[in-house]
This record gives structure tokens, sequence and C-alpha cells, in this order.
């Protein structure tokens, strides 16, 4: 690896041993075994190399369970595939609970600071990018205008359902209500209630 490579590593290490409150760049640059200078070279600010790891922490976690799911479901209808989704992402949301919370709490933090805030504006509106590459392989027959509303859609209900589910995870709804929810807007009739996928052996 690199020393960007090495630096968002050491970043993830630092926060998971002592959350994103106490994690120096001192800290994150011995784990990395680079120099401190090296933070500022790559990332510009220790702000925006925790943004990165976190995000990237996520995205592996989650982004990748989401595309394990989009491909075995690839094969259902549109919205049937959508249910069986969103009635998964509660094992996954739990599976990834410490990087949620390290998320949240680096994002109430962030937005304190305008430039640190710029930079999680834009990587959260390319956010949505790495779903509709997802869809589009799962499902070539959508036009590019189709694959961008679903991802941007299951975009936001990452961001505002992780939030919900560590807040009252029970409160949480179905893949099933989302999808009759999504259903009824447009007009159609509702799905019939999706079997949960098992999990990829």
């Amino acid at each position: 690896m690199g020393n960007r490579e090495d630096l968002l590593a050491g970043a993830r290490r630092v926060i998971v041993e002592r959350g994103v409150a106490k994690a120096t760049a001192r800290d994150i640059a011995t784990a990395a075994g680079v120099s401190l200078a090296a933070i500022g070279y790559h990332f510009g600010s220790k702000e925006q190399l925790i943004t990165e790891a976190l995000m990237e922490s996520l995205g592996d976690g989650i982004g990748d369970s989401m595309e394990a799911v989009v491909g075995e479901t690839a094969a259902l209808p549109l919205l049937d595939g959508f249910a069986a989704l969103w009635n998964r992402m509660p094992e996954v949301f739990a599976a990834n609970r410490e990087p949620l919370l390290a998320s949240l709490d680096n994002t109430v933090r962030v937005l304190r600071d305008p430039e640190a805030s710029r930079h999680l504006a834009e990587a959260a509106g390319e956010g949505y990018l790495g779903i509709a590459e997802q869809l589009r392989a799962a499902r070539p027959e959508l036009s590019d205008e189709q694959v961008d509303a679903v991802a941007k859609l299951d975009f936001a209900l990452v961001q505002s359902l992780g939030i919900l589910w560590l807040l009252a995870p029970d409160s949480l709804p179905s893949g099933d209500e989302l999808a009759r929810a999504v259903a009824v807007i447009a007009g159609a009739e509702p799905p019939a209630a999706a079997s949960p996928v098992s999990p990829a052996g």
C-alpha cells in the first residue's frame, strides 16, 4: 500500500480503538507508519482523512452487502427486488453498527467546519454512484436515468434509515412496507410479500 492507503487504514484502526473524538493526527500517522505531514499532503486535514476513512469503511461493509443482494434478486421484478433488499438491510446495519455510529459522530463534528462540510457534501453528492453501478450491472434493461433514480432513492434510504436503525431499530419499516409505499405513490399494485433473501454463503 502507498501512504494514502496506509493513512486510511490507520485512521480506521484508531477510530475503532479510541473513537472519532479522541483520534489525533499523530495517533493516525503512527498507526499508519508515516509522517504527520503526510496527512496534510494526501488529505488536507485530519477531518477530511477521517471522513474518507469512514465512508470507505461503510462502503465496504454496507455497499458490498447491498451489491450482493442486488445481484441475488436480479431475476425478480424490480419492485420485488427493492423489497427484498430493504428486508435485509436491518441485519446489514447491525453488522456495521460501529462504523455507522462513528460516521454519525463525525458528521456532527464536520458540520461545524465550513471547509470540511464542503468536502462531505461533495462526497455525499456522489454517494449513489456505487449503487448505480451495481444496479446497472444487475439490470441492464434499465435506462441510465432509471438506474440513477433508483440508486439515489436507495442512497437516501441508507442515510436516513441507518440513523433511524441506530435510534429505534424496531421502528424501521420493512422492505415490503417501503415497496408498498412506492407502489401506492406510483399508482401501481403493491408486490406480494417478499421472502427474505438468504445471506450469501
